[in-house]
């Protein structure tokens, strides 16, 4: 009978129950999407690393210039290590399709049975003189001819390096595993002297793949390793490589999950309805011989129909989504880390559990206060709607204290070590202790803003503030679920400014040049180029830099070489270390500047010592300073150009920044400098706005994925809003028909409902604005700083709490139009027979 009475009252309020599945489904949804976002580009990762690394066990990385390859045929020839293979890599664009990457990946055959079965199989087939005979032939898999619509013997047009290639398909290759499938994806195999030569790397190899079987073996080879050269664990680079992202990861994870907490209080809002509404229908269940037990299994039981509905829902609306997420994840990745192809999504089962698990947990303990409310009040008590009313306001000052004192704990998690999951602990913790805070200062607010809109809006303004007070166990819940929806907003939103405007003052600091000049792709300019480029008219100076990856501790880090004239160099900001000491030790090769991120990720500072393999055995050199830069999360090391070449034989420049005369105009120069300056290879002439501009858009894409989950957590909280106040209006029709039957017009009815959602919304908004310029706070000079290493000046617009106010107010009057419109139209007759009924 009690099974049968709660799936009646679930039918007779469809739209009660349309709402709380909704707020389920799509808090489930936002979670599992990016869970499965993220992890499909975790697992495209690792089947990439995988299927090129095959069976290696170690690899050899070389310094600026690679690996000699007369080093890796004595390598074989001499010390007799025959498992070892040779790898040239590059990347280049497929023409047509700004957005594909194509990997390409020179390979000697004849090596590779024992690493990649894939590759190896080429040394049987009878073409393979073919093959290694013509420079531009490639290998694809069938599946990406496919895709490309073309076939064996067409052509594939490339842009390597800002020049326009050509491959010729030689085959399609088919992989030997379901691994090799998936993993191989947009790379094209060629053979390796092919390779070198259309990357522009003839005599040198990018790494040497290995497989080593014991300590011995690996000792063998570390005490053969050419000068600048590297020897490390296949597994232990992937496992540096990934690190990079997990950061970047765990923020989307946090922030979906503020959905998931929105979603709770929509849970939480609609249970308790569910008890309030039944009330007197459970006083009398008691009061025959109902028992505690089997209301309290009655509330949950329906709570958990729900939520397995809702999460059924959310986890297809979640796949759904995480398409689009997908996308935005693997740009960003791309982006700030490292080229990653992602063909498809994988479904992962621990997603799937995972958005099953909060799904369920999340929605059986919102359920838990209503389903013992429902069971702790006496049943002459259960019959009395005042007696709920009154026991919210006794709870009002314990629940207000349980909210200060969640504070304590939340700072000192934020305070606490250097771990990102203490951060976001405590980040929501002051979330919820704040909301727990929220009935009170709204009853607060209520009590003040009585007697002010009594003046302005005559008795039905003063009736809109108390009815919001007088309903304060359902009008709270919405408040406080609107609340951290648009403090997230304001949190996010500030985050977001905040670090957009701290990396345009870094752009204009650093963008000192009015023209700077590189080839695509990152090649080097030629000697001559650079000396046109340096000796033009109008060029009062230059500067040049050189980006290439060197040892650095053990870890494989980026190194950036700058010959800055000195007075320019104040254009990189000092954060830590004396700018006049530590310019001098740079000048001189002396010292090394490390950035911000680079100090923070590795724990250096000032006066560390930092051991470089470069070209002539290992250096040590000293940390002179800590630089601010926001150009890359991993961080890099900044040496003069002078101590470059003292350690390294590489001539290679692949930037040159020029900086004009006065009165030159920098577009007729980038003109002039197109005509006078050979083209080969190609060059891409850039100005410094230019450069600001496509780096702003590179930001604004960067943090798309971060504005369309705050969207996501704003739905959420509307639909939760829209819960709340149509509960409301649905519990207060009898109060409503009353005053309608006693000569309230429609319209005014209509002004009453509406003004109290205005005042939900406004009180939302009020509360929003603390916790969301905490939340900025801490996500800026907390989060970001653990996860990337960056210090960020906070930056408040006041446009944007103007804004979250404005949206608050919205949300709760467009929440509360059909409650308001249906309580306006319903004959008061009507509504006292139905609830009669």
């Amino acid at each position: 009978m009690l099974y049968r009475s709660s799936l009646r009252y679930l039918l007779r309020h469809p739209w009660q129950l349309g709402l709380a599945l909704l707020g389920v489904a799509l808090g489930v949804a936002v979670v599992v999407a990016v869970d499965l976002a993220n992890q499909s580009a975790g697992r495209a990762f690792d089947l990439s690393s995988e299927a090129l690394t095959g069976r290696t066990t170690h690899q050899v990385l070389g310094g600026p210039q690679g690996i000699p390859e007369r080093w890796y045929v004595e390598l074989r020839r001499d010390h007799g290590v025959r498992t070892a293979a040779p790898v040239v890599e590059g990347y280049g664009r497929i023409e047509g399709q700004r957005s594909r990457s194509l990997r390409i990946l020179g390979i000697d055959v004849f090596a590779e049975a024992a690493f990649r079965p894939s590759f190896g199989a080429l040394a049987g087939s009878g073409e393979l003189g073919t093959f290694m005979a013509r420079p531009d032939r490639a290998l694809l898999l069938s599946d990406d001819l496919a895709r490309l619509g073309i076939g064996v013997g067409d052509t594939l047009p490339v842009q390597i390096q800002g020049r326009d290639r050509t491959l010729q398909v030689h085959a399609g290759l088919t992989p030997a595993s379901a691994l090799d499938a998936r993993g191989l994806a947009d790379v094209a195999v060629m053979d390796i002297a092919a390779a070198q030569e259309l990357l522009g790397r003839v005599g040198y190899l990018d790494r040497v793949d290995l497989i080593l079987s014991d300590s011995d073996a690996v000792e063998q080879v570390r005490q053969l390793l050419p000068q600048g050269a590297q020897l490390v664990e296949a597994e232990a680079r992937n496992q540096a490589l990934q690190e990079m992202t997990r950061a970047f990861q765990l923020n989307l994870t946090a922030f979906s999950m503020l959905a998931l907490v929105v979603g709770a209080f929509l849970i939480y809002n609609t249970m308790t309805f569910s008890v309030v509404q039944r009330r007197p229908l459970l006083g009398m269940l008691r009061a025959v011989g109902v028992t505690r037990r089997e209301l309290f299994t009655l509330v949950l039981g329906e709570a958990l129909v729900i939520g397995v509905l809702g999460t059924i829902a959310g986890l297809v609306m979640g796949y759904a989504i995480s398409h689009l997420l997908l996308e935005l994840v693997t740009r960003t990745i791309n982006d700030l880390y490292f080229v990653l192809s992602v063909r498809e999504l994988a479904l992962a089962p621990a997603s799937i559990f995972k958005g099953v698990l909060l799904g369920l947990g999340m929605t059986v303990a919102a359920a838990l206060a209503p389903a013992l409310e429902a069971t702790a009040v006496p049943a002459r008590a259960a019959l009395s709607r005042a007696s709920l009313e009154l026991a919210v306001r006794r709870r009002l000052p314990w629940l207000a204290l349980a909210g200060l004192l969640l504070f304590v704990p939340a700072v000192a998690l934020l305070l606490a070590g250097r771990g990102l999951a203490p951060a976001f602990a405590g980040l929501f913790l002051m979330i919820i202790g704040w909301a727990l805070l929220a009935p009170l200062l709204m009853r607060i607010a209520m009590r003040l803003l009585a007697p002010l809109l009594g003046k302005c809006a005559g008795l039905l303004g003063s009736m809109a503030a108390r009815g919001v007070e007088s309903g304060l166990s359902r009008t709270s819940v919405a408040a406080a679920a609107l609340m951290v929806a648009v403090s997230a907003v304001i949190g996010v939103g500030t985050m977001v400014d905040s670090f957009r405007y701290t990396f345009s003052i870094w752009l204009d600091s650093t963008l000192r040049a009015d023209v700077y000049v590189s080839v695509p792709g990152g090649a080097a300019l030629d000697p001559d180029q650079i000396t046109a480029l340096r000796g033009a008219d109008g060029v009062a100076r230059s500067s040049t830099a050189r980006y290439l990856r060197v040892a650095v501790n053990d870890h494989r880090s980026r190194l950036r070489v700058f010959d800055l004239p000195p007075d320019l160099e104040d254009s990189f900001s000092m954060q830590s270390g004396n700018p006049g000491e530590a310019w001098r030790a740079f000048r001189e090769g002396e010292g090394a500047m490390i950035t911000e991120p680079y100090a923070w990720h590795r724990q250096l500072a000032v006066g560390d010592e930092l051991t470089i393999a470069t070209g002539s055995g290992e250096r040590q050199l000293p940390v002179a300073g800590v630089v601010y830069d926001y150009s890359t999360s991993e961080g890099a090391v900044i040496i003069h150009r002078q101590l470059y070449e003292r350690w390294w034989d590489d001539p290679v420049i692949e930037s040159v920044a020029l900086y004009l005369e006065d009165g030159q105009s920098i577009d007729a120069t980038i003109d002039r400098l197109r005509e006078m300056v050979a083209d080969e290879p190609p060059l891409r002439y850039q100005s410094n706005r230019d450069i600001r501009r496509l780096s702003l858009d590179v930001f604004d894409q960067t943090f798309t994925i971060t504005q369309v989950l705050r969207l996501l957590a704003m739905i959420v909280a509307v639909v939760g809003v829209l819960s709340a106040l149509f509960a409301l209006a649905l519990e207060r029709s009898r109060e409503y028909a009353v005053l309608r039957a006693t000569g309230l017009t429609p319209r005014q009815l209509w002004f009453l409902v509406t003004g109290q959602n205005a005042l939900v919304g406004f009180i939302a908004g009020l509360l929003a604005i603390p916790l969301g310029l905490g939340m900025a706070v801490v996500l800026t000079l907390v989060i970001n700083q653990r996860s990337f290493g960056w210090t960020m000046q906070v930056l408040v617009e006041p446009g944007i709490l103007l804004q979250a106010m404005g949206l608050a107010v919205i949300a709760a009057v467009v929440a509360g139009l059909y409650p308001a419109w249906r309580m306006a139209s319903t004959p008061p007759a009507l509504a006292l027979r139905e609830d009669a009924g």
